[in-house]
């Protein structure tokens, strides 16, 4: 195997994330960010989570997090509470029509291949993690922030 298998392979990894990204905001007018809020939200008990929880589960910045949530409430697809007895803060809740959205979008490629790296054995998550690691390091890219999720959207930019 030649070095320049592994740089195409690579891309071809770039490349798929980035398809489904874009196929899933032109099919459903959604970015991946606000499609993995809503999911978040429907998981939650009452459907409902604070700006702070969204913000460590995307990984996202404050300012980030708050303009992705305006643009899911001007698309009616959740709403702002307030809390009760605090009129200051307020929780984020998913609408029906924002479960409605979420149950017409198939899987994404990440819980497919959260269900596809279940099924390996322990060896064989070991070596892949490994290979990573040093893909990652042959990159000089350990200090870059990342989700555990696969998304094209910058953490900096519109999402």
């Amino acid at each position: 195997m030649e070095y320049t298998d592994i740089l195409i392979d690579i891309r071809k990894i770039v490349r798929s994330i980035n398809l489904e990204s874009k196929r899933i905001e032109k099919e459903y007018g959604i970015s991946i960010p606000q499609l993995l809020c809503l999911s978040y939200l429907k998981e939650k008990e009452e459907f409902k989570a604070s700006h702070s929880e969204l913000k460590v589960f995307l990984q996202l910045n404050a300012s980030t997090i708050s303009g992705l949530i305006r643009r899911l409430e001007k698309k009616g697809l959740i709403a702002r509470l307030p809390k009760i007895g605090d009129k200051r803060v307020s929780y984020i809740v998913i609408t029906a029509h924002g479960v409605d959205l979420l149950n017409k979008i198939p899987p994404l490629m990440h819980d497919r291949l959260t269900q596809k790296l279940q099924k390996l054995s322990d060896n064989e998550l070991e070596n892949l993690q490994q290979s990573l690691k040093q893909i990652v390091s042959i990159m000089d890219i350990e200090d870059i922030d990342a989700a555990p999720m696969i998304t094209s959207g910058e953490p900096d930019g519109e999402v």
